[in-house]
């Protein structure tokens, strides 16, 4: 069964393209993202400066699963929402384990330089992701 939407004269637009809804939820998504982010940096302040908090585990995880995910998560725009969130929590927990295995490996395991590891590898993916969008950016606008 097909839904058939119908625009009234006070939802249509003549250009084409729909307004921005009014009403509280609109900036909901901005305002998850604002506070995911400072409960990341929460658990990664509370592990590094080595804290006794009871709120210093379940933090620190949310960055260690967070912060490469939301790095995969903006590398992967082209797919759908769901595979994107699937992908990239997955890509966060084998980033988290590698980093595990290579200072285990290495006999260099604490939980500062893991913590500082995963941060690291995680904001060389952000800026991978932006140097590659930014030279497609000049490489379309030289070609115009």
């Amino acid at each position: 069964m097909q839904t058939i939407r119908i625009k009234t004269s006070s939802t249509a637009r003549t250009d084409g393209t729909e307004r921005p809804r009014p009403g509280p939820g609109r900036d909901l998504a901005a305002l998850l993202a604002g506070a995911a982010t400072a409960v990341a940096g929460g658990g990664a302040l509370l592990a590094l400066a080595d804290a006794d908090s009871p709120l210093r585990a379940p933090l620190t995880l949310f960055f260690l699963l967070a912060a490469p995910a939301a790095a995969i998560a903006a590398a992967l725009r082209g797919l759908d929402p769901f595979g994107r969130l699937l992908t990239a929590v997955a890509g966060s927990v084998i980033l988290n384990m590698l980093v595990a295995q290579g200072m285990l490996a290495t006999h260099r395991w604490s939980v500062r330089g893991g913590i500082v590891a995963v941060t690291a590898l995680s904001a060389l993916i952000l800026v991978l992701v932006s140097v590659r969008r930014l030279r497609g950016r000049t490489a379309g606008r030289q070609g115009d």
